[in-house]
């Protein structure tokens, strides 16, 4: 591993019905096991910017969560917000009907849009592809595509459709993108040995709710 295991993980909770106090949770979770970050959804950045206040964990926003589907503009917005908010890292989710009917035009616009709306911040922008959805080649293609946008991170899966990460998607992605950008594999990652798997395929980041069930599994 190119760093300890716990600075691999996005510590997230996405689910619809999450509460103030689970975020509380994952916060205080976040500080204790020193994660990367924390991955939430909008409405709790500015909570969560606040109680990770003089640690180095970060806070991450989904963006456009879970479907991709909404305007261009108001992922831009939802950016924008949640980097003002506190948010350091954003995780846009891709249009995947547009990818899917090959309008590469307006996938790069609609990445483009959310890079140039966190860069005013300095934020990180990784795109998450919901590998499970597409093709190979449609993955190639849209790891292309994060590349020429300005994307720094391509990502797997939000974790709520008909499949996770695999380690032979994040092998490709890897591999299309090289070191130019890293990859985050994301979704039904629950044990040490399938980040194990993910880190060994290619994958810079892991985005898990059972972060500190690993982690205590590894003392």
């Amino acid at each position: 591993m190119a760093k300890p295991l716990n600075k691999y993980f996005d510590h997230t909770i996405l689910k619809p019905e999450a509460t103030p106090a689970q975020v509380e949770k994952l916060c205080k979770e976040a500080k204790e096991y020193d994660f990367f970050s924390v991955c939430v959804n909008s409405a709790y950045v500015e909570m969560a910017t606040k109680l990770l206040q003089g640690t180095d964990v970060k806070t991450c926003a989904v963006v456009g969560f879970p479907l991709g589907a909404c305007t261009t503009a108001s992922k831009a917005f939802e950016t924008s917000e949640a980097c003002r908010l506190g948010a350091g890292e954003i995780d846009m989710v891709l249009n995947v009907g547009m990818m899917k009917a090959k309008d590469y035009d307006y996938i790069v616009a609609d990445i483009k849009a959310v890079v140039d709306a966190a860069a005013e911040y300095d934020a990180i922008v990784k795109v998450i592809l919901e590998t499970c959805l597409l093709t190979d080649d449609e993955i190639v293609e849209a790891c292309k595509l994060s590349e020429k946008a300005g994307a720094h991170f391509v990502k797997t899966s939000t974790g709520f459709n008909s499949a996770g990460a695999t380690k032979e998607h994040v092998a490709l992605m890897k591999k299309t993108v090289g070191d130019r950008l890293q990859v985050k594999a994301s979704g039904g990652i629950r044990d040490y040995d399938t980040v194990k798997a993910m880190i060994d395929a290619g994958a810079d980041r892991i985005g898990a709710s059972a972060g500190v069930q690993i982690m205590e599994l590894q003392k």
